[in-house]
């Protein structure tokens, strides 16, 4: 490493720490490539100590779970899972107006919740922009300002989940999230509302999510949960996956043939512009790092 001016690591790589930050005395940027970008490939501390820049573009999965993101909005205000589940057991009769996705089938108009608004926020208000929705957000790390440059209502957990018709976890998973939407926070959703969760299923707590998914009056949209998938040989016989009124993925939001190359694309025209001497755009820096630590920055 000592000849290096450079060093991309990603999923596999062992953590760039002290010890090899110094046999690197010529180093000037790391780059985080792909793969959970919640995980602590880099002791950024040491890098920064040393002078070293960081930079992170696993949020090139951006792209692709934000448009899932919109996709289960609006698959769960219509109660498409239950028709799919209808029709494949062959009943074709005509559905009852008290449907859901009758009475909120519409997104135009409605009001969405994001709980965190990191990349896949921000890009997924973007996408929403069309249907005239309102938004909210509760994100504890975000400045108040980006509130006015974007265009939403930051404000509080419980409002989220209480007056938003349509509601989507963003939020990584950290000590500080786990499980942070539980029993009294699902409690909150008003019926017809529809929850969505493309981030990480350990930030709900998923027995309370089951309970009150039975209740009947509100429908989800997962592509994630607790035990994930992958993480459970048993997981075909998960309660939450057999719920009318519950639409799942096996965790693919970020999975598409684009996003693996975009990863590369984005951390090459990071490193041309930092060796060009031009300003970076994905800086690992305080604040990204307290949120994914979820510790204050």
């Amino acid at each position: 490493l000592g000849s290096y001016d450079g060093l991309v690591v990603c999923h596999g790589c062992p953590t760039i720490d002290a010890a090899i930050l110094d046999q690197a005395p010529g180093l000037k940027i790391i780059g985080e490539l792909e793969g959970d970008r919640f995980a602590s490939r880099i002791d950024v501390e040491a890098a920064w100590a040393r002078g070293v820049c960081t930079v992170d573009t696993t949020n090139g999965s951006s792209y692709p779970v934000s448009e899932w993101a919109l996709a289960l909005i609006i698959i769960a205000l219509r109660n498409a899972g239950a028709q799919f589940r209808r029709l494949i057991a062959g009943d074709v009769s005509p559905r009852p107006h008290t449907d859901f996705g009758f009475i909120h089938g519409d997104l135009t108009g409605k009001r969405v919740g994001l709980i965190g608004c990191g990349h896949i926020g921000r890009r997924l208000i973007q996408f929403l922009r069309p249907f005239q929705t309102e938004v909210w957000v509760f994100d504890p790390y975000l400045a108040r300002e980006m509130a006015d440059a974007i265009g939403f209502l930051k404000t509080s957990l419980d409002n989220v989940m209480s007056q938003c018709d349509a509601i989507v976890c963003l939020a990584p998973h950290t000590p500080r999230t786990e499980r942070m939407i539980g029993q009294r926070e699902l409690d909150l959703i008003q019926p017809g509302a529809v929850f969505v969760n493309v981030s990480r299923g350990k930030v709900v707590d998923s027995d309370a999510l089951v309970r009150r998914l039975k209740r009947g009056d509100i429908v989800a949209g997962l592509d994630v949960f607790d035990p994930d998938v992958g993480e459970d040989n048993a997981y075909g016989d998960k309660e939450i996956l057999h719920l009318e009124n519950v639409f799942v993925t096996p965790h693919i939001a970020g999975v598409t043939v684009q996003s693996y190359p975009r990863f590369f694309e984005l951390m090459v025209d990071e490193l041309n512009r930092f060796f060009h001497g031009h300003e970076t755009l994905f800086d690992l820096t305080p604040r990204s790092i307290a949120n994914r630590r979820g510790s204050e920055s």
